[in-house]
């Protein structure tokens, strides 16, 4: 069984259907299908049930889910090993990071890298996903939460400060109170933010007109008036259209988390961004 194909079934069976696995994998739909196939064929057993929904393993395919994954593990290792020892500061290097952070905290350390390694390009991932560092969806990520796993190298980098805006033209609303005023906050469906509890807390009677999982689409909203946000200092102190209240207290700061996976710890195009990251970044 080669290993290949292994990843077409791997790739159906997280996704569904041939569409989704040929986009994850970046080949034609016809050929996920007929690489599919010929495993079945090759193998003796059907492995999907085709329905009007997408492709559901059967008991054959489910049994033999657990395998596909051990040597999807044992290629993945192979793989970032044998990048680890690269030492040419050349090729391609992926950067995972929050869309706030990749806009507004990480331009400086990427031009920086640039005019040093101008060989080495440079793949900025943004969004509130969390890219998957063992299987190589990213290199390396910046996040506001420590990492998990045991075969991560992580560093605490620096406090992430929050302010409260309002636009600039907005005159200044009552702390404590929040009558007749707006709050814009984050889409609290995928957790808490403590940001965001510290602002409603603090305003505890205005209302909250807009949620948004995107710290930009806040800031723009909050320049147009729409209501008070809490935002990162980063992104905030930099916007013209809005302006930073001086209140008694500061939200709570999160902190900033750099890592990356262990078997690419002698990467020199990686080694060389993490350095230049701690220059800019660490406190």
């Amino acid at each position: 069984m080669e290993w290949s194909d292994v990843r077409i079934f791997l790739a159906v069976a997280r996704t569904g259907t041939l569409g989704a696995a040929a986009r994850a994998l970046q080949l034609s739909h016809p050929t996920i299908g007929r690489r599919l196939r010929a495993l079945e064929l090759a193998t003796g057993q059907v492995l999907f049930q085709r329905t009007a929904d997408g492709f559901v393993l059967t008991g054959e395919g489910t049994a033999i889910l657990p395998l596909a994954e051990q040597m999807e593990e044992s290629a993945l290792t192979m793989e970032r090993r044998l990048t680890g020892e690269q030492q040419k500061l050349e090729g391609t290097l992926k950067v995972s990071s929050a869309d706030w952070f990749g806009a507004y905290v990480l331009p400086p350390v990427i031009g920086d890298y640039s005019r040093k390694y101008p060989l080495v390009e440079i793949e900025v991932l943004t969004g509130t996903r969390l890219f998957n560092l063992a299987q190589r969806e990213a290199d390396i990520a910046f996040r506001i939460v420590p990492f998990k796993g045991p075969d991560i190298v992580q560093r605490r980098l620096a406090p992430m400060r929050y302010g409260v805006y309002v636009a600039t033209t907005s005159p200044d609303p009552a702390e404590g109170d929040g009558t007749g005023q707006r709050l814009i906050a984050m889409d609290t469906s995928t957790g808490t933010f403590p940001d965001i509890d510290w602002l409603t807390n603090r305003f505890p009677n205005a209302s909250v007109v807009l949620q948004s999982n995107n710290r930009n689409v806040q800031a723009q909203m909050c320049g147009k008036g729409l209501g008070i946000a809490v935002l990162p200092r980063p992104v905030g102190d930099q916007l013209d259209s809005i302006r930073r209240l001086d209140l008694s207290d500061e939200p709570p700061h999160r902190d900033i988390w750099m890592g990356y996976h262990r078997d690419l710890r002698r990467l020199q195009r990686l080694r060389a961004f993490v350095d230049l990251a701690i220059k800019h970044l660490a406190d």
